[in-house]
């Protein structure tokens, strides 16, 4: 299979469904966004070299995993298509917000807003939660506009919700390496 097919060079693309847009489609973005946060967490994973990190890096492998998901639900516009995809279950959501308290357990009450930044795991991890929340008001409008097809509408909902919960995910993690390695968080200081 050759990497360059030279059907993008005129700047549209085909979506999972064979639809043909333009490159600076909304959904394009999206699964651009979606993309560009799957590589940036893989980036988190190459860094994770010790033993100590097993658990993290398995539960980032996993969202790397739903995130291609996310991406190909996000790239179709057909609701049959769809049922066709693998798709996202309440279940997944539920272990994203199971590690959030398996964390926040470990680390001490948030009682003022903090930087972003910290230990360099910690620093990377804040990067990705941005472009999660990004990759999430993408996926809104997409969600906003597709609310009367019911199949679409569904899995659009479970992403909105999973890109919702993974970036408390990734502010807790970005936290969570800052205790590992005994790194207070910043606070903010008002002015």
């Amino acid at each position: 299979m050759k990497i360059y097919t030279k059907t993008g060079d005129q700047g549209q693309t085909k979506l999972v469904d064979g639809i043909v847009v333009s490159k600076s489609n909304l959904r394009v973005s999206a699964y651009g966004t979606v993309d560009e946060l799957n590589s940036y967490i893989g980036l988190i994973v190459s860094l994770l070299q010790e033993n100590n990190y097993l658990d993290i890096k398995s539960q980032l492998t996993d969202i790397q995993n739903n995130l291609f998901v996310i991406g190909s639900l996000l790239a179709t516009e057909n609701s049959k298509v769809i049922e066709k995809l693998p798709g996202l279950t309440t279940q997944l959501i539920n272990n994203l917000e199971s590690s959030i308290d398996v964390m926040t357990s470990q680390l001490q009450p948030l009682r003022e807003f903090i930087l972003p930044t910290g230990h360099v795991l910690a620093a990377h991890t804040h990067v990705a939660r941005t472009i999660c929340r990004r990759a999430e008001r993408t996926s809104v409008e997409i969600f906003n506009q597709n609310i009367k097809t019911h199949d679409l509408h569904n899995q659009l909902e479970l992403c909105l919700q999973y890109l919702n919960r993974l970036s408390d995910y990734l502010f807790t993690l970005a936290r969570y390496f800052n205790h590992l390695h005994q790194v207070q968080d910043t606070p903010w200081k008002k002015k």
